[in-house]
């Protein structure tokens, strides 16, 4: 199932590359809750929790990523 990415290296790559994605969106959208017009209108969604989040799953897959031989 899991062929298409080849090595468990490539798959670990892959997932970082996915997190630190995850990451510049929810710094895209800590950015735009900041600099909302409307004061009163306050978002549910915790942006640094998941950007600080997202970077630590990158660091820790690419970490891993690179200690593979």
């Amino acid at each position: 199932m899991w062929g298409f990415f080849g090595s468990m290296q490539q798959q670990l790559w892959f997932g970082a590359a996915g997190a630190a994605a995850i990451a510049v969106v929810s710094a895209l959208g800590e950015h735009r809750r900041r600099r909302r017009t409307r004061i009163d209108d306050v978002g549910y969604v915790p942006w640094q929790f998941l950007q600080v989040m997202a970077m630590l799953g990158a660091v820790i897959l690419a970490s891993v990523a690179l200690n593979m031989r």
